[in-house]
């Protein structure tokens, strides 16, 4: 007969009773390269043993972290350590926003090392059928008088679109990733959770004969944006690059343009960057002679609003300025280009869907994608290929003249007729219809 011995295994002795059940320790070293007891709790001794033999397994495979943020703690430390000196200002504060408002009040208090793939699917099913109205007290914060929907009872259901949702994912992902980079968790829950692709709404962006109805009226009634307006119609500049171009950046007499700054309001700032949204953005682009003319223009409208202003100019190196000389906000360009489109009798589109409208114009023009691509300066041909068939191939200087003989040859040849309308139809007599 075979006595079995009562003595515990080896290491066993960390296991022992705690409070109304049993608890173990294991030796690790944590992250930091210290070394540190980390403890297992559980209602039975069989279960404390279990988490203890993966305890001991996991100590063997690396360092492991004594003590688990929750994610709130965490996703905190991630922004600010992580994502703000790395990223883009932009790009720092839509993930802070992203995280505040959507990742934090439903999965902040979870520890970070106990979240599951469940609660990812909880979480984007939660997040799909939340009224955001009611979870940001939007209509609670409006004065009582002023108050619509949800905080009189009647919810608006303002839901986030797919692409809002799969977003969100897409900022946690990031931050679990890192999460794993520095060994405190395993695996990444929200990378195993999969989201059906948002559809993406495809643009209906402006004819030719749009266009140039466009710039025509900015012309006709001496829009001090008319130049900015031909910019981001013929080159396909973005807002914050337009107004965030500077003389220095532009060569009248080559006929070139560097892209290689921006102006985006963030965080109640207003920045001037100096770096496009890409590394591809960062191109030289030949300027076609309607850019050179509005361009030349608007040297000499600046140059009579200096005078004006007199002691009240603020002096920058920007080429779209207020009367006073200080840079054009953002939303304030915005509201022009909408007055702009109702005053020109044109259907109102975004900003951003003058690329489209230039890439539209460029493909019906016959120049190649690839010309394109530069022109736009697309990172990737996948995202011209959206817009663009087979088209052959053309000169990248060529393709940019013909684009502006097209938008500017019909105000070329009815010029002298405009330039007869009487003073009194226009806005400002003195060309400056500035903010």
């Amino acid at each position: 007969m075979v006595r079995v011995s009562g003595k515990r295994g080896n290491g066993e002795g960390s296991i022992y009773p705690y409070r109304n059940g049993f608890a173990a320790y294991v030796w690790v070293t944590t992250p930091d390269g210290n070394r540190k007891r980390k403890y297992v709790y559980g209602p039975t001794r069989k279960d404390v043993h279990e988490k203890w033999l993966k305890l001991h397994n996991e100590a063997k495979k690396g360092p492991v972290a004594t003590n688990t943020p929750t994610l709130a703690h965490y996703l905190a430390y991630w922004l600010k350590e992580v994502v703000d000196p790395n990223l883009r200002p932009l790009t720092a504060a839509t993930y802070e926003t992203t995280v505040r408002l959507y990742i934090v009040p439903l999965l902040g208090p979870k520890r970070l090392d106990r979240l599951t793939v469940q609660d990812m699917r909880s979480w984007l099913n939660r997040l799909a059928e939340t009224c955001q109205c009611c979870a940001q007290g939007k209509d609670d914060r409006r004065p009582e008088e002023r108050q619509r929907c949800c905080a009189k009872g009647e919810c608006c259901r303002q839901t986030l679109s797919k692409r809002s949702v799969n977003d969100a994912r897409t900022v946690l992902r990031s931050a679990l990733t890192n999460a794993m980079v520095e060994e405190r968790i395993s695996k990444n829950v929200a990378q195993l959770v999969k989201v059906q692709r948002a559809r993406r709404k495809r643009p209906n962006p402006w004819s030719v004969e749009e266009a140039c109805s466009f710039l025509e009226n900015a012309q006709t009634w001496r829009d001090y944006l008319y130049a900015a307006y031909v910019l981001i119609l013929v080159l396909g500049l973005r807002k914050g690059e337009v107004l965030g171009l500077t003389w220095s950046d532009v060569n009248l007499d080559t006929g070139e343009l560097h892209v290689r700054h921006q102006l985006q309001r963030v965080r109640r700032r207003l920045l001037h960057t100096d770096t496009a949204k890409t590394e591809a953005s960062e191109a030289v682009l030949p300027l076609p002679d309607i850019c050179l003319a509005a361009l030349r223009l608007r040297k000499k409208e600046q140059e009579v609003a200096r005078e004006r202003a007199a002691d009240l100019w603020t002096e920058s190196d920007l080429v779209f300025t207020t009367r006073n000389g200080t840079p054009v906000e953002p939303r304030n360009f915005t509201r022009e280009f909408d007055r702009r489109c109702e005053r020109a009798g044109v259907r109102r589109i975004r900003v951003h869907d003058t690329r489209h409208t230039c890439a539209s114009l460029l493909a019906a023009l016959d120049v190649h994608p690839r010309i394109a691509m530069q022109i736009l300066r697309h990172s990737e041909i996948a995202v011209t290929m959206e817009v663009y068939t087979h088209v052959p191939s053309a000169d990248t200087r060529r393709a940019l003249r013909k684009l502006g003989k097209v938008l500017g040859g019909s105000k070329q040849r009815d010029g002298k007729k405009k330039g007869k309308r009487k003073r009194e139809e226009r806005p400002d007599g003195d060309g400056l219809q500035e903010p």
